[in-house]
């Protein structure tokens, strides 16, 4: 069986999503740590800005935790003005996380394509 061109995010990592204040948090974490500089290369702030930008209307900041597997982001101006102030039916912003999960992942290097017969 020949390896996917693309991956979906949700196939090789978990995230949880937060909220402090105005600003949303978005944590990504891979199941394997091989596949972390899959998503250290493909998560860059502003690719995860544009595939949320119905929601996201400030900045984004990205901090990579590379022994945890992890990248978290910061997204600024994301709940509308936070808990207290929006009237949004997500307000805590609970739903980036799956949103983000249905992202599709090219690869840039032969190396870093999943395979999805590899057991974790």
């Amino acid at each position: 069986m020949s390896r996917p061109k693309s991956v979906l995010l949700r196939d090789i990592a978990h995230a949880r999503s937060g909220d402090k204040g105005c600003r949303a948090t978005l944590s990504v974490i891979v199941y394997r740590l091989k596949d972390f500089a899959l998503i250290e290369q493909a998560l860059t702030a502003q690719r995860v800005r544009l595939h949320l930008c119905a929601i996201v209307h400030g900045a984004v900041e990205r901090y990579e935790l590379a022994h945890l597997g992890a990248l978290h982001f910061v997204l600024h101006d994301a709940l509308g003005g936070g808990v207290t102030r929006s009237l949004a039916l997500d307000a805590h912003g609970k739903c980036l996380s799956a949103m983000l999960l249905g992202m599709r992942i090219e690869p840039t290097r032969p190396d870093n394509l999943y395979n999805p017969m590899e057991t974790p």
